[in-house]
């Protein structure tokens, strides 16, 4: 996983700010290298998905649109058509990005880690319509539904598709809930709303982040979540096991 940190103030294409501005950090949304970024773009057209070019352009030709001033296809999904906004984009070269190096793989947690984190476990996204999601991740990149049922911890009915090597939790939060009220900023929208990561030992986890002066939303015997007022403004979750039908729970863990 790769963080793309944005100051909205500074993402500003000729002369206009691509993103509103915040008042604290948020998680935004997700950008993917696609092979066939092509093949993905007129399957969504196919689907009656919405999509624009990196200037806000509306997409609708035979082609994606390509990057200002490049050949470089990339083009974006419109929040009202799959909930957020997806970016797609070939792999092109990206010093930054770790991941790309020949060979790279994750690397096993180290003796002096102080979170112990494995992997991420599954990204959580509110919405009131999943629909419009599984669309997108399910007809139109192939991911597959692994399970639907209750996030207590979440107070919501959940659908979890894994797709690539990750897993999306796509939560209806229950009215009158925390993860409700989160849900409304961006109503009618969807939100993303925290990133839950798998890792060795929860006493260790919480045993650092108090250290950090993070405070604790939930603790259970599989779950922490943190406190965001306390933690950037995101309820990060950390746990023990994977989510019911992971694929990734017959393999290894790193």
């Amino acid at each position: 996983m790769l963080f793309d940190t944005i100051d909205p103030k500074r993402y500003v294409l000729n002369g206009v700010q691509q993103y509103a501005d915040v008042d604290g950090p948020t998680l935004k949304g997700f950008g993917w290298y696609v092979d066939g970024i092509a093949d993905a773009y007129r399957r969504f057209k196919e689907l009656g998905i919405a999509m624009v070019g990196q200037q806000g352009e509306v997409a609708d030709g035979d082609n994606p649109p390509s990057a200002p001033g490049s050949p470089m296809p990339i083009f974006f999904t419109v929040p009202e058509s799959t909930g957020l906004r997806y970016e797609f984009l070939p792999q092109i070269p990206f010093p930054l990005d770790h991941r790309l190096a020949p060979g790279w793989e994750v690397p096993a947690v180290s003796d002096d880690d102080p979170l112990g984190i494995e992997r991420a476990s599954h990204h959580t996204i509110l919405t009131d319509r999943p629909d419009r999601a599984l669309r997108m991740m399910v007809d139109g990149l192939g991911g597959t539904v692994i399970h639907e049922g209750r996030n207590e911890v979440l107070s919501a009915t959940s659908i979890y598709v894994h797709l690539a090597d990750a897993v999306y939790e796509y939560a209806v939060p229950d009215a009158g809930s925390s993860a409700h009220e989160a849900w409304t900023v961006n109503a009618p929208n969807d939100t993303y709303h925290s990133i839950t990561w798998k890792v060795e030992d929860l006493d260790r986890v919480e045993r650092h982040l108090k250290e950090q002066g993070v405070d604790l939303r939930v603790r259970t015997g599989e779950v922490i979540v943190t406190e965001p007022a306390t933690s950037l403004g995101i309820p990060w979750g950390f746990t023990t096991a994977l989510t019911t039908g992971d694929p990734r729970n017959a393999g290894a863990h790193r």
